[in-house]
């Protein structure tokens, strides 16, 4: 009996040991589960945050390079429109800052002198215009005013040999390499035809004893190219800082405008003439067209001869 025991109690410990191993067996496999279940997780949260790290350098390195290339593509614009730009400027507008500064000039000295002789401008303008019965008393008073007059006709020699140049050079009849030196050339030229002009009246009425009648028409044609110098320098704006239609049309109303007061000058000079000697008419076309067309027409021959 005590070995049955014995043996009963034996079967009944390795029941209870084959039991708890089971339970044992069990359980294992959940930790490993488990412990294989975060390992994943963290594999894949690793895995995202490599990919997210590895997404957000592709892109920020392609957004640099989107950046980059558009920079490039702007510069490349910019220096060709800056090229182009210079190479333009230098076409056409080659030498325009001086012409600029020196029309501010001719602009300055107008207003100087006006602003300075004001009674001699009033009185200039009063005779040009006819607007007061006393024409000969105010002529008296302007050439008792001489330092107003030279300067204006100063400035007319200024301001026409400049508008001549123009004219030069829209008519391909250059005589000079330089812009300024021919400038010079046609400034020095208008002064010196004037200059012959009054020596010629001067000594044409001390010979004919018509002093009264020469000083007349020699203080009418002066009067006109004072008038003249005055009319041209808003022209000379238009001219030198236009194209096209614009430019074209500036042109044809200076012509227009020269034309008028040289038209104008012939009214004037015939009416004070004949006042003061028996001229008729068509002598005094003839004068006209020996002394003022014709000396035009051969310097504009000898040009296109010679240039």
């Amino acid at each position: 009996m005590k070995y049955i025991y014995c043996l009963l109690f034996f079967c009944y410990f390795i029941s209870l040991t084959a039991f708890s191993q089971a339970d044992t067996g069990y359980s294992k496999p959940d930790s490993l589960n488990k412990d294989t279940v975060s390992k994943a997780k963290d594999t894949i949260t690793v895995n995202d945050s490599l990919f997210i790290s590895m997404d957000s350098t592709v892109l920020k390195d392609s957004i640099l390079k989107l950046a980059a290339d558009s920079a490039l593509k702007n510069t490349h614009v910019k220096t060709q429109a800056e090229i182009e730009t210079k190479t333009g400027e230098s076409r056409i507008f080659s030498g325009k800052e001086y012409i600029f500064y020196y029309l501010i000039f001719l602009f300055l000295l107008f207003g100087f002198m006006r602003m300075a002789f004001e009674k001699y401008f009033n009185d200039l303008f009063r005779v040009f215009f006819r607007t007061t019965l006393k024409q000969k008393q105010i002529r008296e008073q302007l050439l008792q005013t001489p330092l107003p007059s030279v300067l204006m006709n100063l400035f007319f020699v200024l301001v026409a040999g400049l508008y001549v140049n123009f004219q030069l050079l829209h008519f391909n009849l250059s005589f000079a390499g330089n812009f300024w030196l021919q400038y010079v050339y046609c400034s020095a030229f208008i002064a010196f035809v004037y200059i012959i002009k009054f020596l010629g009246l001067k000594i044409t009425g001390w010979l004919f004893n018509v002093q009264e009648a020469a000083e007349s028409y020699t203080f009418i044609v002066f009067i006109i190219c004072k008038m003249l110098g005055i009319m041209l320098l808003p022209f000379l704006v238009l001219i030198s800082f236009t194209s096209g239609d614009i430019y074209s049309n500036s042109l044809l109303l200076s012509w227009i405008g020269i034309g008028l007061l040289l038209g104008y000058r012939f009214i004037l000079s015939y009416n004070y003439a004949r006042k003061e000697i028996k001229l008729n008419p068509f002598h005094f076309i003839l004068y006209v067209i020996a002394f003022e067309i014709v000396p035009v027409l051969l310097i504009y021959k000898m040009l296109m001869i010679f240039l």
